[in-house]
């Protein structure tokens, strides 16, 4: 079985996450959505917020595609995480040249920890590259529209928590 791990904070999840795990699935057998629990970026949801939204948007992707598709909170390095969960491949989506930068940097710190982990991207779909969280959530803060960025579900538990 191929085991990938698609790392993040998911904080929301976005409709530009949703896309790159979906193109993992056809990748691997089983994909592991593992949710950062990173204190330092101070997220808007909780973790077990951001588990239950990837849960959720993923239930019916998983059908569709075949693929199980679980989510797995982590602290811990990110090359130790793929070991925990058995996975041989890290999926990291890009958006643009900045991304590539940091990502070119993980990759080979990662490949110093354990060379038997590869590392594939995935290019976001074109109208999905500007997307970002964090700015999903300023947009949202200030009032304006994110149908378009994030799923129905996510928009709803979005507006509820700024009061909107």
């Amino acid at each position: 079985m191929r085991i990938g791990l698609y790392p993040g904070t998911f904080d929301p999840v976005t409709m530009g996450h949703i896309d790159i795990i979906r193109r993992a699935c056809s990748l691997v057998d089983k994909l592991v959505i593992g949710v950062a629990i990173n204190r330092d970026k101070g997220p808007l949801f909780s973790l077990e917020e951001r588990v239950a939204m990837i849960e959720t948007e993923c239930a019916a992707l998983s059908e569709q595609t075949g693929c199980e598709i679980v989510a797995h909170p982590f602290e811990n390095l990110l090359i130790h995480c793929a070991r925990d969960v058995g996975a041989s491949l890290i999926i990291r989506g890009l958006r643009a040249v900045a991304d590539f930068e940091y990502e070119y940097q993980m990759v080979g710190m990662n490949r110093q920890l354990d060379d038997s982990v590869e590392t594939v991207f995935l290019m976001a779909e074109a109208q999905h590259q500007a997307i970002a969280s964090k700015l999903v959530k300023e947009i949202a803060r200030l009032d304006g529209d994110i149908s378009k960025f994030v799923p129905p579900a996510v928009k709803a538990a979005l507006e509820a928590r700024l009061g909107k």
